[in-house]
């Protein structure tokens, strides 16, 4: 992985962190949170996505459409985790 591929999937991926925040609705871990959920979910969508033999569009936009998925997969099992949300956690 070159420097520069490096650079866009972090810039992607702080785009696909507000996306997963604003998509999962009460999942969101503030703006700091979203954002290194967003760059951590850019590298597993761009990792896990093409190895399932998913290629969902060209360019920056296929970019952003794999690492949104890619970070709301992971603040998902980050909610299972943690028990929060309705899955989990009992009044």
């Amino acid at each position: 992985m070159s420097g520069q591929s490096l650079l866009i999937i972090i810039i992607v991926g702080i785009v696909a962190g507000w996306l997963a925040g604003q998509l999962v609705a009460g999942g969101g871990f503030g703006l700091i949170g979203d954002l290194v959920l967003g760059i951590v979910g850019a590298f597993i969508g761009n990792w896990v996505l093409p190895r399932l033999g998913l290629h969902l569009g060209v360019g920056v936009v296929g970019l952003i459409i794999n690492a949104t998925i890619g970070a709301v997969l992971l603040l998902l099992v980050l909610r299972l985790v943690q028990g929060g949300g309705r899955w989990g956690r009992r009044w």
